[in-house]
């Protein structure tokens, strides 16, 4: 009798912590950009607090990623083709950014 309760009681957790699990998916913890003909692709990541974002220059051009925020968080050097840039996120929140030599080029990171 004691067996077939301890029994019923794990299904019904695993059951639960399933569903818990299927509905809530974590945030990645990390994320590559590409720059690539005056674009950020994905121009919105999503990641987990701690996550390291790396954008990566495919353009024949120089590009340079900088927080839009005040005081900024981040900037980058210039990036010449196939360099790349990391920047790990501690703190939730959204963080905008943009290219300081092409400013129409933006995106957006979200760190739940």
């Amino acid at each position: 009798m004691i067996r077939r309760t301890f029994l019923r009681s794990a299904v019904l957790l695993g059951a639960f912590a399933a569903g818990v699990a299927a509905s809530s998916p974590a945030a990645p913890v990390s994320a590559t950009i590409a720059i690539d003909n005056f674009t950020f692709s994905p121009a919105e990541v999503t990641v987990a607090a701690g996550a390291e974002v790396t954008w990566t220059n495919r353009d024949d051009i120089p590009h340079l990623v900088v927080d839009a925020g005040n005081p900024r968080q981040f900037k980058s050097a210039p990036l010449d083709t196939g360099d790349h840039f990391s920047f790990v996120f501690a703190h939730p929140g959204t963080y905008h950014y943009f290219c300081a030599l092409h400013p129409h080029m933006q995106g957006t990171v979200v760190v739940r």
